[in-house]
């Protein structure tokens, strides 16, 4: 049975994050995602910086970035494996298996549309998804707010639609 962390121990752990984040001592600078991808493609698919004026823009603010999601990353599996102990592969939910189907293909056409529409709605609004919810909410931002209003607004509207109940039919 997977242990759990308290909602409190996660809100003084994310506390002192922005503390590091925002400080000088720290990266000095709000909490975001999308740069840092953009920095790892930048090397991973060896573009010339000198040749994009977006790539010369972020080098700096891209690698930590980059640093910070594969923290992201080792931290998060590092919690499920040794912490929580709650770490399992699953490329179907049980949700999805019980109102959908058990397509593979069909749970990752929809995980990627939804993932690129939250994306594409976050860009529009002149950020991440990450950096609207995380430092514009925690800077009190308006534009944090609206965003984070209107992701989990249209969530949890989209998700009882796509996610009703099948109808069970007697014989």
């Amino acid at each position: 049975m997977p242990r759990y962390i308290p909602w409190w121990v996660g809100g003084i752990m994310m506390s002192i994050l922005f503390i590091f984040t925002f400080s000088e001592w720290g990266a000095d600078r709000p909490i975001g995602a999308s740069t840092g991808m953009a920095y790892l493609s930048t090397i991973l698919f060896g573009l010339d910086e000198s040749k994009y004026e977006y790539v010369e823009q972020i080098k700096t603010v891209g690698s930590w970035e980059a640093v910070m999601l594969i923290g992201v990353f080792i931290g998060g599996l590092f919690t499920s494996l040794v912490l929580t102990k709650s770490f399992r592969i699953s490329c179907i939910p049980t949700l999805w298996k019980e109102r959908k189907n058990t397509s593979v293909k069909s749970r990752m056409f929809w995980s990627f549309i939804g993932g690129f529409l939250l994306v594409f709605g976050a860009r529009l609004a002149g950020g991440c998804n990450a950096g609207h919810v995380l430092s514009g909410g925690s800077q009190m931002a308006v534009s944090g707010f609206v965003f984070t209003i209107v992701a989990l607004g249209t969530g949890m509207l989209f998700g009882r639609f796509f996610y009703k109940k099948k109808v069970k039919k007697d014989v």
